[in-house]
């Protein structure tokens, strides 16, 4: 009898100890840093996955890492500090790293930031957020590359060899901060005419490329809903490009909203109360098109 107890201790103990294990690992970590989405020429393609301390509302925002189309590091723990307003809210934000220039062209960055969509699709179980409510946000070249992404969106390719191919990259809503829409002005402008932004090599492109990654010539009734947010004197890229947009928008009955903040320059940065206004404008797009239209 002694024995047959110290079996069923041993025995209650060990499914105690498994129910434990079972619960640790449903935790998500908070921080969930360099998650690898792809691989290209030996390189891993990574993305930090930043959990809200409190509840998660479900939803995710991939926050495109990208400046001038280059993709820098940064500590997650500081990045997240940059995102706390959207935590707050409940929101998982993703940033999403790229191929950066002048290695790597914008052909290639958009190939990159679809591949993330589609991993965070397939993976949605396991990052604990909800495949149908995926957001894309940027500023500037992140800005130009979440529209790519709110504009180009596919089902997946069917009986392409690798899997993430055959995945949807399409998005549910996409805040873009002073995004350039055309990249063909970068290309036929005269050269004594020629703004700041054409200084940067991933600009480089052949005129058929260059038609081929503007958001604005793909914009299509099945278009995200999008948020374009410019500054009235940015001299890099100008508001005329969200206004061109915004034309393409109303005339495909795409869901839009353009704000011009004449006060403020390319980083949006003038005042406090404009950097409020932009996160507020920010949570308002994404609260009402990735939470009440997500339900």
């Amino acid at each position: 009898m002694k024995s047959l107890r110290s079996v069923l201790i041993v025995v209650l103990v060990g499914v105690v100890f498994l129910a434990a294990c079972v619960g640790e690992a449903k935790e998500l970590p908070k921080v969930e840093p360099d998650v690898v989405y792809g691989h290209k020429d030996g390189l891993a393609m990574t993305m930090d996955v930043l959990r809200p301390d409190g509840e998660a509302n479900g939803a995710a925002i991939l926050f495109m890492v990208s400046g001038g189309w280059f993709s820098r590091w940064a500590p997650p723990e500081q990045t997240k500090a940059l995102f706390r307003p959207y935590l707050e809210k409940g929101y998982t934000v993703i940033a999403v790293r790229h191929g950066s220039s002048p290695r790597y062209t914008i052909p290639e960055a958009v190939a990159d930031v679809r591949r993330a969509v589609r991993f965070v699709r397939k993976n949605s179980d396991r990052l604990g957020v909800d495949a149908n409510r995926l957001g894309a946000m940027g500023m500037s070249a992140g800005g130009h590359l979440a529209l790519m992404l709110g504009t180009t969106g596919d089902d997946g390719r069917r009986g392409a060899a690798d899997e993430l191919s055959r995945t949807s990259s399409r998005v549910a809503a996409v805040v873009a901060l002073v995004p350039p829409t055309d990249l063909r002005v970068a290309v036929w402008e005269a050269p004594e005419s020629l703004p700041a932004y054409r200084r940067f090599p991933a600009l480089e492109l052949a005129m058929d490329k260059a038609k081929e990654y503007s958001p604005v010539i793909h914009v299509t009734p099945d278009d995200a809903p999008s948020l374009v947010l410019a500054g009235g004197k940015d001299d890099l890229v100008p508001p005329k490009h969200g206004r061109w947009i915004e034309e393409a928008f109303k005339r495909e009955g795409v869901a839009h909203k353009l704000v011009v903040y004449p006060e403020a320059n390319h980083n949006l940065g003038g005042n406090r109360a404009t950097q409020t206004e932009v996160v507020r404008e920010t949570l308002d797009w994404f609260d009402r098109y990735l939470l009440e239209k997500g339900k």
